[in-house]
C-alpha cells in the first residue's frame, strides 16, 4: 500500500512539472509574438563591432536589405560612442558591405525600407544606413 502511495505522488509530481513546463513555454512563444529578432539577418565584419544596441528598426532595414538582395549584409561599423554628432553614436546607423551584391543595388533596397533614415555611400564600397532623419549623400 505504501509503495502505491508513493508511485501515485511521484506520478502527480511528474505531471505537476511537466504542466509548469509547458505553461512557461506557452509564455515565451507569447511574449516573442510581438518581437522580432532581426540578428540572424546580418553579420558583423570583426567581433570587435558593437550591434547590440542597435533599435528594432535599424534591425528592421538590415533584414529588408538581406531579403531585397538575397544576401546578409556584413556591418563593418555599428556603435561608436565616440563620434561626435553621428547617428553611430547612438547606436541608430550601420556600415555595411553586402558581398556580390553592387552599390547601386543595396542603396536601392535600402532606399525601399520601411524607416530609413540616412543612406550614405563612400568610395570604399561601405554603405551607411540610419533611422535618423532623412538624407543622402556620396563621400568619393
Amino acid at each position: 500500500m505504501r509503495t502505491l502511495f508513493c508511485v501515485a505522488l511521484a506520478s502527480v509530481m511528474t505531471f505537476s512539472s511537466a504542466m509548469a513546463a509547458d505553461t512557461e513555454t506557452v509564455k515565451k512563444r507569447r511574449a516573442n509574438l510581438f518581437k522580432h529578432d532581426y540578428s540572424a539577418a546580418y553579420t558583423v565584419q570583426r567581433v570587435s563591432v558593437k550591434t547590440e544596441c542597435f533599435p528594432e528598426k535599424l534591425e528592421a532595414i538590415l533584414a529588408h536589405i538581406a531579403v531585397e538582395t538575397g544576401h546578409k549584409p556584413v556591418v563593418t561599423s555599428g556603435h561608436r560612442p565616440r563620434s561626435g554628432k553621428s547617428q553611430h553614436s547612438h547606436c541608430l546607423a550601420a556600415d555595411i558591405r553586402v558581398p556580390g551584391v553592387s552599390d547601386r543595388t543595396v542603396i536601392a533596397a535600402a532606399a525601399t525600407a520601411p524607416g530609413i533614415g540616412g543612406i550614405g555611400r563612400y568610395c570604399n564600397g561601405i554603405i551607411h544606413v540610419d533611422v535618423g532623419p532623412k538624407r543622402r549623400w556620396v563621400y568619393c
